[in-house]
């Protein structure tokens, strides 16, 4: 489990459990802890130590310290007590498992090994809130070494906070050469409303083109495609923007809007057939017929 994504009306408690894993020939013990986390500048930033907010004071932990042997594993129970009180929005935090190697008479600096979960906890009354997103401009660039790259602009259109990953494609080029797929840098983490850039890096011996880009990106089950016409500059220069050929949401999201109709079609039947059943005779049973997902 890397993450704990999750939308929680005031009042709610969840629990989520933790597997600590040791991955050495030795013993540990292994400290287990809540910090705070944010979202600022394109990026999902963990504060300093063990930083608290808001989000770390609802969360309590049946375990602060695990030993763990040599290839074994633990489990950590989380319990999430969200106050009546709090305020609609999204919280940021991470659950931290720390390792601290022991000390050395050489006085050699004292290592901490740590890797933790992130949490994104949306509070608020009602349903989740929308995730979605929209790539805007593409910019391609070389390097003063040569490498190229491609920078793609995207917003965060939705009522969550997206972490992005992705891949660009090359095709169409000089003599009708292709390339990638190469992956973007990952790392890139928008909150609602906010804008930033990922940026895929491809190799140095790659020809300026002109070429056709396809760009993919999603964020859990959103994604979002845009293929342009781009063309690489010389080493140490930023290129022209691309030119946008088309935009394409994913299969699975045309897929999700047919079965919505086919389900709004079907539930319209049912609500046909059950206003007919109305006209059986008194005492008759009616079956009761109830959609959930």
């Amino acid at each position: 489990m890397r993450y704990i994504v999750d939308h929680l009306p005031p009042g709610t408690t969840i629990k989520r459990q933790l597997l600590i894993s040791n991955r050495t020939d030795e013993a540990r013990r292994i400290d287990v802890y809540p910090a705070a986390a944010t979202v600022e500048g394109s990026e999902f930033r963990f504060g300093e130590g063990r930083a608290t907010n808001e989000l770390t004071s609802w969360i309590t932990l049946d375990k602060s310290v695990v030993k763990v042997d040599p290839w074994g594993e633990a489990r950590v129970l989380a319990t999430i007590v969200v106050p009546r009180p709090a305020s609609r929005g999204e919280r940021y935090g991470v659950l931290w498992a720390s390792a601290t190697s022991a000390p050395r008479s050489d006085g050699e600096v004292t290592q901490i090994h740590r890797v933790g979960v992130r949490m994104y906890l949306d509070i608020g009354p009602g349903g989740e809130p929308v995730s979605d997103f929209s790539i805007g401009e593409l910019r391609p660039a070389r390097s003063t070494e040569g490498v190229p790259s491609v920078t793609a602009q995207v917003t965060n259109t939705g009522g969550r906070a997206i972490d992005l990953t992705g891949s660009v494609a090359l095709s169409d080029g000089p003599a009708g050469s292709r390339a990638g797929p190469f992956d973007v840098g990952q790392g890139v983490t928008l909150p609602p409303g906010g804008s930033g850039q990922v940026i895929a890096r491809l190799p140095a011996e790659l020809p300026n083109g002109p070429w056709k880009i396809e760009v993919n990106l999603e964020s859990g089950m959103v994604k979002r495609s845009i293929t342009a016409q781009i063309e690489f500059p010389d080493a140490g220069q930023v290129g022209k923007r691309g030119s946008v050929i088309s935009r394409m949401t994913s299969g699975w999201t045309v897929a999700a809007a047919v079965a919505g109709l086919l389900l709004i079609a079907g539930l319209a039947m049912l609500a046909r057939r059950s206003r007919r059943s109305t006209r059986t005779p008194t005492g008759t049973p009616r079956e009761r017929v109830s959609a959930g997902h």
